[in-house]
């Protein structure tokens, strides 16, 4: 929906016709607009004090733009007013996880009212690990798990929270499929999962054991086929690629373009890429061109990367003395072990959405980090036609994503992109003191345009030293990762950027 359109519609809806009011309402967060729903909104519940529509559509807007305290009060009021409504419920418990507040009570409800909603049984497992309780968390989910052995979401969740307290990720998956053999999609979780959890043989042998199980099948030889090209077995991996024949679907030829450049043969790469890139909606090609451009020679990448799409900004003095903030992170980092598919090594990271949290030391963070935002994208070069970065309509600034990393001793983030957020960052909360030889190693230092996995000697296209107070903004296609330091604490706030809707 167009910004012209939803004004026009959110205008000719009467806040006094709640119901007209409502379905204008929806259909504006429908069509990606909920900027211009947040303040009619707000009127129309002060309208109507008594509505849980009206309250409902106040925490909808105010969710989805961001306003986690207006979203919980909207939703707590809504849910007084309609006590056993299951989606109001949903959406008041996820509202105060969301701003970190308990929840898991709040969930309990919402399970009663819709004991068969997976999202609600998910959520009450998050809120169970935000309290500090994982292993009501797990042991909550197995139990449903074993009534329920084909809930995929179940599992996906599962795997990934035992990940995160140190436990074999795989073991529930495994041990239904040694239950039901013969069922495709655990064969492909499974195999998927321990991709994740970055054990490249055991996804190795799982494809094993789905080709005796299954026989063939062209997802399993496209499974297949990135698995080797992960392992290095490249002459397997391309007897593999190539009986897929040409590429039927845009996932399959990214993996193929990057099992390309791999292998250095980035002609090829960059031929695939122009073939699929006008589809590219979620823009996970364009890493993979912004490689193979370089590893060419071809003048493109200059357009497509350079150095005045990098910002940094010193956020010291709107924040003053940062202890605080390291103080409130660390206390958040209850995981034992990195998160499944993630760039972290050798350290942990937050669940949920950091920058919704509804608390000072937070508030302060969010708003020094949205002025920043705002003179970054407007200090980016014109619009480009064609270009993932430099696009058309900058506006409004929504956050996709946020999240603090905490890295120990060797730890360190793998080189990796976000390629669908727009705008992606590194906010240096804490950093090690360091000896000067380890500075002149560049130590810890953040990597920007480099993938030393694929293409070992490309070098960065810049390396920025890590200090208190420095946030790092760059394009969410580009590759980026930091460098291992020795010993001490590496405290982090990253978050994402989401592509404003178009018009």
């Amino acid at each position: 929906m167009k910004r012209l359109e939803a004004e026009k519609r959110i205008g000719a809806a009467s806040p006094r016709d709640p119901d007209a009011f409502f379905a204008a309402g929806i259909a504006l967060l429908r069509g990606d607009r909920p900027e211009q729903l947040l303040a009619p909104a707000r009127l129309a519940a002060a309208h109507h004090p008594k509505n849980a529509r009206m309250q409902q559509l106040l925490g909808l807007a105010a969710r989805a733009t961001g306003d986690s305290r207006t979203a919980l009060d909207a939703f707590r009021q809504a849910a007084r007013l309609a006590p056993t409504d299951p989606l109001i419920a949903h959406s008041h418990a996820r509202a105060a996880l969301e701003a970190g507040k308990p929840a898991a009570a709040l969930f309990d409800h919402a399970a009663r009212l819709a004991p068969a909603d997976g999202a609600v049984l998910l959520g009450r497992a998050a809120a169970q690990v935000a309290d500090g309780n994982a292993a009501g968390a797990i042991a909550g989910l197995e139990a449903l798990l074993a009534k329920n052995p084909l809930w995929y979401d179940g599992h996906r969740t599962l795997a990934r929270l035992r990940g995160q307290e140190g436990l074999d990720p795989a073991a529930t998956i495994a041990a239904t499929l040694r239950q039901l053999p013969r069922q495709a999609e655990l064969h492909h979780h499974l195999i998927a999962i321990l991709l994740e959890a970055r054990d490249v043989d055991g996804a190795a042998a799982a494809v094993a054991a789905a080709e005796t199980a299954l026989g063939e099948a062209a997802w399993l030889t496209a499974l297949a086929a990135h698995v080797a090209s992960e392992r290095g077995r490249h002459d397997d991996a391309d007897r593999r690629f190539a009986a897929l024949g040409k590429p039927a679907r845009i996932d399959l030829a990214a993996q193929l373009a990057r099992h390309l450049v791999r292998t250095n043969r980035p002609d090829r790469a960059a031929q695939l890429i122009d073939e699929w890139i006008d589809g590219d909606t979620d823009r996970i090609l364009w890493p993979y061109r912004a490689l193979a451009w370089r590893m060419t020679g071809d003048s493109r990448y200059e357009w497509l990367e350079n150095d005045a799409m990098i910002g940094c900004h010193d956020l010291g003095p709107e924040l003053g003395d940062i202890g605080d903030l390291a103080d409130h992170l660390r206390a958040l980092h209850s995981a034992r072990a990195a998160p499944l598919d993630q760039s972290v090594r050798g350290g942990t990271q937050t669940d949920g959405h950091l920058l919704l949290r509804d608390e000072p030391v937070v508030a302060r963070l969010r708003t020094a980090i949205e002025k920043a935002v705002s003179f970054y994208i407007a200090q980016l070069p014109p619009p480009e036609a064609g270009h993932p970065t430099l696009i058309e309509d900058r506006d409004p600034v929504r956050f996709a994503g946020s999240w603090s990393v905490r890295l120990q001793g060797e730890g360190f983030h793998t080189d990796h992109v976000h390629s669908q957020g727009w705008i992606s960052s590194a906010f240096y909360v804490a950093v090690p003191d360091q000896p000067a030889e380890a500075k002149a190693r560049k130590e810890g230092w953040l990597s920007l345009g480099e993938s030393r996995d694929l293409v070992p000697g490309l070098a960065p296209l810049r390396l920025v030293e890590p200090k208190p107070g420095r946030l790092v903004l760059f394009p969410s296609t580009m590759w980026h990762g930091t460098r291992p330091f020795r010993s001490g604490e590496r405290l982090t706030v990253a978050f994402d950027i989401a592509r404003p809707p178009k018009g």
